[in-house]
């Protein structure tokens, strides 16, 4: 019996993609297309990537391929772009988000543990040379904080304190408040 499966995948992933959406709200639409280096995705860009990010997953396991090398990955590569490419406003971003997230989180849910068991090959000479579809689903996960993370420091550097830290200052000036100190400021 697991103690990790489809519902808590799902729970765990909703949770990322509820803050993950709330710093697409919280970053103002006139700094979307701002980006922090040259060859860097704009604040818009990045927010697509997440919103399409769990399509390839979501192919790959709801059509239950077993090998990696039987994809043609510049093809999806081209197809991830584009679908990309169509989120160019704030709410086409926002809906998308939504929409994408919950869609995935659904699919997670209603995963048994015999098919996040099955193992799916990687490609020829990848290390390890195969992977169970429940070591691959924590990916979409991992994968959308690596670029949420990116926004965060995004949002310090166009001048929006990221909420979850605005959350973790009013804690501490609550904490501070019922045992009568001062409040200090929170790290950053």
């Amino acid at each position: 019996m697991s103690y990790y499966g489809g519902k808590e995948l799902a729970a765990a992933f909703r949770t990322v993609r509820k803050n993950t959406i709330q710093v697409a709200q919280d970053i103002p639409e006139d700094k979307y297309n701002f980006k922090p280096a040259p060859e860097s995705r704009t604040v818009a860009q990045a927010l697509a990537h997440i919103a399409c990010g769990t399509n390839f997953a979501h192919y790959i396991h709801g059509e239950r391929v077993d090998s990696l090398a039987k994809l043609n990955f510049p093809e999806m590569m081209q197809k991830a772009a584009a679908d990309e490419a169509k989120l160019r406003t704030k709410s086409e971003i926002l809906a998308a988000l939504q929409t994408n997230g919950e869609k995935f989180a659904a699919f997670l849910e209603s995963l048994p543990e015999s098919v996040l068991q099955e193992r799916v090959a990687m490609p020829p000479g990848a290390d390890p040379a195969s992977k169970t579809r429940f070591e691959m689903l924590l990916s979409p996960k991992e994968h959308e904080m690596h670029h949420r993370g990116q926004l965060m420091v995004i949002q310090r550097i166009v001048g929006v304190v990221p909420h979850l830290t605005r959350q973790r200052q009013e804690q501490m000036a609550r904490a501070n408040a019922r045992n009568g100190q001062q409040a200090t400021p929170a790290a950053r």
